[in-house]
């Protein structure tokens, strides 16, 4: 079956100023639609949000920025990983989270969370949905991960699935929105794992779910703008492009590497990135060897790349003081509050090359980093597909930039019908400050 959404990794064309795509068939006839979505975020974050729950050897941690880790083991047991082949011992502790309503019926959810595994450690996250039927979904693994990749090959498990949803990569989906079965409550297990005679032990900040419903749609109104206009971002250019056949075991570069190349882009902005001795694996002299870091410590051995939205943030808070998470955002209105409170944000968007005037490019699925708007309101981004660090910064149109974005259908370069992110975003950010306050905004 079909991903009803964008996968957010590969880039069509070779390199920023490729040959264009063919050009786009007529679109479906009739109106934009309104910004008719519903999104949420909901998040386990407090000393009091941790305190709650089922706790099986689990223990919340006071603190300015508090916590949840292992106390005493729940019990033992082997994990066999399917991507190392090898088979260990480890000890574990759970927490299971409350049961959370979501407050509409939801189509799709996306996880977060923050944490560092020390070495010998790792997390498993699960999800169990209830539908509006009162039924149940399996408990789905919706990420095991690790804040490195010695112990366990950090990995998805996709197409799980009942009758009614499945799991692709990092996405709980409805098969069929037609059905009427559709999502409105869930909770989460987390399971921390440590290696016997390790004493440390995993560390998780937060756990946190975009839900959302956002229809069917091939155009949506623009938004009217004018929150951030004028103003830009000093985030660092970076380009996947200069990559190219690097790391074959993470991908190569290039193409694949959009996702961490922008991740990265976003943690310099905010004076954050791996040391020296982090890096001390890459080849010296390696030109930014700090995106060559991330592709590695994002990468998704089940989806075999570097594009797991939830991964790509987890990577971004496992540096101090950072706070990361995956949602949707309803227009550029909202990107533009972000702007004004000197929040650069990633977003994920397909798109023929003339679609987007200026791109010279076609995409499948691709991440752009949002770093301002120009006094006409249309959108500064940093496009990591760009040939070079030099030529990372491009000017695009404001509604078509938007379409691209926040549509769910689209026409693709052979004519047949292809998803969108419906307005997928990472949002990065120092955990001190506060996210910006939009009237009505849930969803972050």
């Amino acid at each position: 079956m079909v991903r009803p959404r964008l996968r957010a990794v590969a880039v069509a064309g070779v390199t920023a100023s490729a040959l264009l795509v063919p050009a786009a068939p007529a679109l479906a006839t009739g109106p934009p639609t309104s910004h008719d979505e519903q999104i949420t975020y909901q998040e386990w974050s407090s000393f009091r949000d941790w305190r709650g729950g089922t706790h099986r050897g689990t223990v919340a941690l006071p603190g300015l920025r508090t916590g949840i880790t292992m106390l005493n083991p729940a019990g033992t047991t082997e994990y066999a990983d399917p991507h190392s082949g090898e088979t260990r011992t480890w000890k574990y502790s759970t927490w299971t989270s409350p049961v959370t309503q979501v407050g509409f019926a939801a189509s799709e959810l996306v996880p977060s969370w923050n944490a560092v595994t020390p070495e010998g450690t790792w997390i498993q996250i699960e999800l169990q949905g209830t539908y509006n039927t009162g039924n149940q979904t399996p408990w789905y693994v919706m990420g095991r991960w690790a804040s490195g990749d010695e112990d366990i090959k950090r990995t998805s498990v996709n197409r799980q699935g009942d009758p009614w949803s499945t799991i692709w990569t990092d996405t709980f989906s409805i098969d069929d929105v037609a059905n009427g079965v559709m999502l409105t409550a869930y909770q989460f297990r987390l399971t921390l794992y440590r290696a016997p005679g390790q004493w440390q032990s995993p560390r998780v900040f937060m756990l946190g779910a975009m839900s959302s419903y956002v229809p069917d749609r091939f155009t949506v109104t623009p938004s009217a703008g004018g929150i951030a206009w004028g103003r830009e971002l000093a985030v660092p250019p970076r380009s996947q492009m200069i990559h190219r056949g690097n790391y074959p075991e993470w991908g190569g570069g290039g193409q694949v590497w959009c996702s961490p190349t922008s991740t990265t882009m976003v943690l310099e902005y905010h004076g954050r990135g791996p040391s020296t001795s982090d890096m001390s694996w890459i080849t010296p002299g390696y030109t930014d060897p700090q995106v060559a870091h991330a592709a590695r410590m994002t990468w998704d051995y089940a989806y075999g790349g570097a594009g797991n939205w939830p991964f790509n943030t987890a990577y971004a808070a496992t540096f101090p003081g950072i706070d990361a998470r995956v949602t949707r955002l309803h227009s550029l209105d909202e990107v533009e509050h972000f702007i004004k409170a000197g929040l650069p944000v990633v977003t994920s968007q397909s798109f023929l090359a003339n679609e987007l005037d200026g791109s010279n490019y076609g995409t499948s699925g691709h991440l752009f980093t949002i770093v301002g708007f120009t006094a006409d309101g249309d959108v500064i981004v940093n496009d990591p597909a760009s040939s070079t660090n030099a030529e990372v910064r491009n000017v695009y149109q404001r509604e078509q930039f938007e379409q691209i974005w926040l549509r769910t259908k689209r026409i693709n370069a052979s004519g047949g019908v292809s998803g969108g992110s419906g307005g997928i975003a990472y949002l990065i950010k120092p955990w001190w400050k506060p996210w910006p306050k939009v009237a009505g905004s849930t969803n972050w």
